[in-house]
């Protein structure tokens, strides 16, 4: 009898809500360095995002799980290729790093000004990785 081992080839996490800092769970912010700036996070239901200055630090909780949590840190500069979409209501964030691993990173229900803020962090992750 034949297995075969499945390996996820696309990562997929979908955001609603941005969240100060402050709100932010303290296990999430223990992930962020000390000379890091973050500057826009996210949560949905199960899962929080933190974008800094350097680094997109991502949280992947699964709730049937009680003490199951992933904790996925991509830095700015692993991007080898990336893209931004904008649909109405959504904007999608499209990386592929230097591992050949995809992501895909989704904001939902955003208005004008909410896609401006995901815009503003997708250029300082941009600048971060043109600059290096």
């Amino acid at each position: 009898m034949a297995y075969i081992k499945f390996k996820e080839l696309t990562k997929y996490f979908d955001f609603k809500t941005e969240i100060l800092e402050a709100d932010l769970p303290e296990y999430a912010k223990e992930y962020v360095l000390d000379d890091e700036t973050i500057i826009l996070s996210y949560k949905n239901s199960k899962d929080y995002a933190i974008f800094t200055d350097k680094r997109m630090i991502l949280f992947d909780r699964d709730p049937m799980a009680l003490y199951y949590k992933k904790i996925h840190v991509f830095p700015y500069k692993s991007i080898s290729s990336h893209a931004i979409n904008f649909k109405p209501g959504k904007v999608e964030l499209l990386f592929t790093f230097d591992s050949g691993y995809q992501l895909h990173v989704n904001f939902i229900e955003m208005n004008h000004d909410k896609k401006e803020n995901i815009k503003i962090v997708y250029k300082a992750m941009m600048k971060y990785t043109i600059g290096n």
